[in-house]
Parts: structure tokens; sequence; C-alpha cells
């Protein structure tokens, strides 16, 4: 070719061109010249790609190709059994989808409820570590850690936790590797187990001993906002929602702590929690009485409920007994009576009970269930930490 002997190559070199390379591009050139294509680079990457496989497929023997096309037919029929055992689990999948669907809900956390970071304004019941919500903890294989007890430590940590709201529901094995995974922690007077500002990684949960929680102003200055005792729990949310400590927790005196990691929480304690918020937090909105708590309160005293049933005809107070519980009818009807005279009729959404706790004072009237009652209630303690009592003195003249 004139315009190959005009190269200053090797007599080598201008040999291969002609007899190897220029065959194989006229070829790849005249049929993307017949076929066209938009992009005629990856038409020629594929059209190479192909070349070389038939090559190959050239310098196969007999025996060889039958070999190949045996195994491309086992191939295929696994390939096809796979799919039917996919289409098989995608189905089931769906069944089971439609039935757990609200169970499944708690799984995805959770941009943080619209009035989640309201202003608080000066209500009594302020949030502790209220860190934002917003769920960012993803699923992951989990080892719970095993942190080594003395049999006095296991029985004085599972008292401690069955005071607790967010842990005395936990069934046993449940809370055997909770207890299994905290690791005790001894504090003295001014000494801070948390700091605002920081983030969390453990929650801590008061044996014995007052805790003080104190938030910055705008001064400087630290304000004492609430103080825990033995039960309480607190930064339980920067387990839950990835954010700094919103408040300082100092100890008033000496004192015990126990300290439980995110992944066991998260793993053992959250899902329950959550499912019973979520399940409770529309009802709980609907209370009139709740009206004025924000989301992150509403949270707390779901953690808080506890489920009683009574039958028709069942007293559920007595007039003139000292009052330990709050109640929130949930389901049915009651009815209150003082002597023989009916002074109220429940339904749900109606509460009674709190007269006594804010009080002091025994039950002043007799609560029966006129119908299969399900209500919900909150202990004297519970009530007292998460309710503002000054506001319900207002509310609650029913009875004068």
């Amino acid at each position: 070719m004139e315009g190959l002997d005009a190269l200053k190559i090797s007599e080598e070199k201008k040999k291969f061109i002609l007899e190897l390379l220029n065959p194989v591009l006229e070829e790849m050139v005249a049929d993307c010249i017949h076929k066209m294509p938009k992009d005629p680079v990856p038409f020629m990457l594929e059209w190479l790609e192909q070349k070389k496989a038939h090559e190959e497929d050239r310098m196969l023997s007999a025996e060889e190709k039958q070999r190949l096309e045996e195994e491309n037919k086992n191939l295929g029929a696994q390939v096809g059994k796979v799919k039917g055992q996919v289409a098989e689990a995608g189905r089931m999948a769906v069944d089971d989808a439609g039935e757990d669907e609200e169970e499944e809900e708690d799984d995805v956390d959770d941009e943080p409820p619209p009035d989640f970071e309201k202003p608080q304004g000066n209500r009594a019941r302020q949030s502790v570590s209220a860190e934002a919500y917003g769920e960012w903890n993803a699923k992951k294989a989990f080892v719970p850690p095993v942190i080594a007890k003395s049999d006095e430590q296991k029985d004085r940590l599972k008292n401690c936790l069955v005071k607790s709201f967010m842990f005395s529901n936990l069934e046993d094995n449940d809370l055997g590797i909770v207890i299994g995974a905290m690791t005790e922690v001894q504090m003295t007077a001014g000494l801070r187990a948390i700091k605002q500002g920081e983030d969390g990684d453990f929650l801590f949960v008061i044996e014995s001993g007052k805790f003080e929680c104190l938030i910055k102003q705008s001064d400087g200055s630290e304000k004492a906002v609430k103080t825990c005792e033995a039960g309480d729990v607190f930064g339980e949310l920067a387990l839950l929602y990835n954010c700094p400590r919103a408040a300082s927790v100092e100890a008033k005196d000496s004192g015990v702590l126990w300290k439980l990691d995110r992944d066991t929480f998260n793993h053992i304690v959250k899902e329950a929690a959550q499912k019973k918020r979520q399940r409770y937090d529309t009802f709980l909105a609907k209370v009139p009485l709740l009206a004025s708590m924000d989301a992150y309160e509403r949270s707390q005293l779901a953690d808080a409920l506890k489920v009683e049933q009574f039958a028709e005809g069942a007293i559920i107070v007595t007039q003139g007994e000292v009052g330990q519980k709050f109640y929130i009818l949930e389901e049915g009807k009651a009815n209150a009576t003082k002597g023989s005279e009916q002074v109220m009729s429940y339904s749900s959404g109606d509460y009674f009970g709190e007269l006594a706790l804010i009080n002091n004072k025994p039950r002043a009237a007799t609560v029966t269930a006129k119908t299969n009652c399900r209500l919900l209630s909150v202990d004297s303690r519970s009530f007292k930490r998460l309710f503002n009592v000054a506001e319900l003195m207002e509310k609650s003249n029913r009875y004068s």
C-alpha cells in the first residue's frame, strides 16, 4: 500500500498491519458503516469482544465444545431454579409485609415530629437529654458485651431496672442481656456523668443518689431544670438519635449509676420502647388533658404507661382509698359514683384519679367499669415527674 510504504516503520510492522490488523479493522469498519450505530465507540468495543469470542471458539476441539455446551445447559437449569426460588420468596415477602406493615414502621426512624423542636415555654417538664429526633442507627450484626459482675451486683442492678419504666417490661432473656452489658459507675458530689454539647454513646440508670440536670443560659450561667433520683433514666435519646447532649447531669451527692452502651440499647430496648411510643402517641395527643404536651413529653408519658384490663362491673378505684395511680380510659365506658349517686361518666380519652395524687388525699369517688375496659395507668411517682401539677389543679374541679 502506497500510504503504508511512506511510513518510516520496519518491514515486520508493515507485515503485521497488512496481514493481521487491516483485515480486522476493515471488517469492523464495514460492519459499523452498515449498521450506523448512534455511538460507534461502544459498538466497536462490543464487536471486538464478539470477534475475540468467535476466534476462541474456532480453536476449541469438538469434545471441548460439547463439554462447554453441556455445562451451559446445566447452568441454565440452575439459573431457572434460582429464579423460581427468588420469585417464591418475593411472594412470601409481600404476604408478610401486608401482615407486619404496622410493626415494620419502627424499623425506619424517622424525622423529628413536627412539634418536637417547638419552643418549650415555662412548663414544668422540660426535655433533659433532649437530643433531636431522627434515627440514624443502621441495623448490623450484634453481639452484646458481657461485663463481669458479682451476684450481688446483678441483684442490685435487677432491682434497679425493674423500677425503671423503660426496662420494667423487658422479657427475662432481654433483661438478662441488658444486665450483662451494663457497667457500674461510682459518682461523687460535683462529678458530671454527661456534659451539654457532647456526643452521647451511653445512657445511665440511677441506682442511688440525686442528680441535677443543668442547661446553659444565654448569659453563660447554668439553670437546674430537673432532679433525677433512683430508678430514673437519663441520656437515652442520644442512643436513639445522634445529636449532642442538650443538658449536663451532675451528682448532688455520692451515688451509683449503671451505664448501658448504644448498641445494646438499640438492639434490645429501643424497638419495644418505640413501638409503645408509636402506638400511644396519636391516642395521647387526643386526650384534652395532654393537649399542652409536645411530642417529646408524650413519648416520655408513653414509656411510663401500663395497660390494665377491667371486666364489666369491676371496681377500678374505691372512694376513700389511698390513690396510687392515674388512669386514662383507652377503650370502654366507666362511671364514677359517690355513695349511690353517679357523678361522672367516662369514655375513651377521659381520665380520672389525678385529684388523689395531686392533693395527697383519699379517692373522692368510686369508679366502676360499665363495659369491659382497657385503661392506661401511670404510677404516682411517674405522674408527678411527667405532669405539670399546677396546671392540673386548675383543670381538675370536676368533683367540687
